[in-house]
């Protein structure tokens, strides 16, 4: 009978050429630590790159930005120092020619218009009412001056009633007093809380003059001097500024 058992140098080369059947292949599992490894490592972040400048005003911080305010600032407050600035508004002057030559025209009383006012007072307003109105309402005229001392004072005539009028461009019904300009008495008024000074005056005809404004009664008193009753044939002269005085 023939003995069939393997020798033992068959078995030993039949364990070289068999496939191990139970153990796991080392290229399809990796190994524990690598799995890990795979699990822990945090995932790659986007790179963003941003310009010098950029990047310098994201590094800067509050430090940075208060010096950048604190440079504002500054040049803010030299444009302010070396400006020319004024507290009150620099009025035009204007030509009252055309308005004096219309109320020496057609306005039903003699004009008052002022002459020989020093060349600093300057003229700056002019208005008209009533001259079309044909007699059916008070004809009056303003003419406003910025005075030597840059206050404001007016020249208000009208024939309207006296009792109504100076009232109303005086801002007061109480007379303070009087004041001799040349010889001629004017009545004085105040008002304090609008700094409101005022000479006034009702000529024989009804028509009644006052001169106004936050110029003191001093100034006040030098344009109620300067005010001449206007011909009706007077030559019109530009009046951008009062005749200088002779």
């Amino acid at each position: 009978m023939t003995d069939k058992t393997p020798s033992p140098a068959q078995e030993s080369a039949s364990a070289e050429t068999a496939p191990a059947e139970d153990a796991p292949s080392t290229q399809d599992a990796p190994s524990t630590q690598d799995a890990a490894s795979t699990q822990d490592a945090p995932a790659e972040r986007p790179v963003v790159e941003v310009s010098p400048a950029v990047h310098k005003r994201l590094t800067t911080g509050l430090g940075g930005f208060t010096l950048a305010m604190a440079a504002c600032m500054l040049l803010v407050l030299a444009i302010y120092v070396v400006s020319p600035r004024g507290d009150k508004e620099v009025l035009p002057t204007v030509d009252y020619s055309a308005q004096l030559w219309a109320m020496r025209s057609d306005a039903p009383y003699t004009v008052y218009a002022p002459e020989g006012l020093p060349a600093d007072w300057r003229p700056n307003s002019s208005r008209l009412h009533g001259l079309e109105s044909g007699g059916k309402e008070p004809v009056a005229w303003h003419l406003g001056f910025v005075t030597p001392s840059d206050e404001y004072a007016a020249l208000e005539q009208s024939n309207e009633k006296a009792s109504e009028y100076v009232p109303r461009m005086t801002n007061s019904s109480t007379p303070t007093g009087t004041q001799q300009v040349d010889g001629v008495t004017w009545t004085k008024y105040h008002r304090k809380d609008k700094k409101a000074n005022s000479l006034a005056r009702t000529l024989p005809d009804g028509m009644s003059i006052v001169v106004t404004g936050t110029a003191s009664y001093q100034e006040l008193a030098v344009l109620a001097a300067a005010l001449k009753p206007q011909s009706k044939d007077a030559t019109l002269v530009p009046s951008t500024a009062p005749t200088p005085a002779s």
